[in-house]
């Protein structure tokens, strides 16, 4: 069990989190917010790289502000900037981190890092330098040093970053898998694979935890709310974001799509739509919808 109670922290006149509380227990929790609303703030203080100025974090009840290396041990942590060192080879840093974090016997290590490295898709390129890969190569080996040591706590910050499809799935299928007894915290700006994978989520902004469910809750609780219409007056477009609940707009093929937040039809030409999580996303995020709903 992960507690984190009523937790603040300030970067100078910045409240990067304020007053978050999480309870979370061994499974996926997705986490979704613009730039800016606090979400790897959290997980950096999850991670004890910092502490908050005011709050409790325990794991398992062990305090682990004054206790960090309690939650270090059982932990795997792919940043949203993974660094490297330039001259080892994927199997050597591997080795290195395998090492720190405490697999003392040669031959477990060497069992976990090939299996870790075929799983991510990295075999073939052990012998090479980490620095020489491309992005989503190295985004791959991110995933690899997270899953090392099998650790019970496991958060992720933009994992998916630099994937392509084929391998984006491939992490989500590993992800997914190891949910089932570990604690997962996956940050994301593709809000669907929220859908996907986590059966509870929250959603930040300006520091706060805003609302926090089950996708299909949140999903349901806008459930014959939400119409989209196709308009090609751009003034008319921005009239209706002050008229209306608006949730987002797209461009399609010169004109625009709206999609608002109503409890009833609006007016002619607007039609009902497949409710998607992004439209619960936008919805609690601009504060049409309150955690009372």
């Amino acid at each position: 069990m992960l507690s984190i109670k009523n937790i603040h922290k300030r970067f100078g006149t910045v409240h990067a989190m304020n007053n978050i509380s999480l309870d979370l227990k061994p499974g996926l929790f997705g986490l979704l917010g613009p730039n800016g609303a606090g979400k790897s703030t959290l997980m950096r203080t999850l991670a004890t790289l910092q502490k908050p100025d005011s709050g409790t974090i325990t794991y398992n009840g062990v305090n682990i502000i004054s206790d960090p290396d309690i939650i270090r041990s059982a932990l795997g942590y792919l940043p949203q900037d993974f660094g490297v060192y330039p001259k080892m080879s994927a199997l050597a840093l591997l080795d290195h981190i395998a090492i720190l974090k405490g697999i003392i016997n040669k031959s477990e290590r060497k069992e976990q890092i090939e299996m870790l490295l075929q799983m991510v898709n990295l075999w073939t390129h052990k012998s090479a330098s980490v620095a020489t890969f491309s992005g989503g190569m190295k985004q791959r080996f991110g995933v690899a040093q997270a899953l090392i040591g099998d650790p019970n706590l496991i958060i992720v910050d933009e994992p998916t970053a630099g994937l392509d499809p084929l391998e984006r799935q491939r992490f989500l299928d590993i992800l997914s898998r190891a949910g089932d007894n570990k604690i997962i915290i996956l940050s994301t700006h593709i809000i669907e694979d929220v859908r996907d994978l986590c059966t509870d989520m929250g959603v930040m902004g300006n520091g706060e935890l805003i609302i926090r469910g089950a996708p299909e809750d949140l999903i349901k609780n806008i459930k014959g709310q939400v119409w989209v219409k196709q308009i090609d007056d751009d003034q008319q477009v921005e009239n209706l974001k002050t008229e209306m609940q608006v949730l987002s707009t797209r461009r399609l093929r010169g004109s625009t799509v709206v999609t608002a937040l109503n409890s009833a039809k609006p007016n002619r030409g607007w039609k009902s739509k497949d409710i998607l999580l992004e439209d619960a996303y936008f919805a609690y995020l601009n504060g049409f919808m309150s955690n009372k709903n």
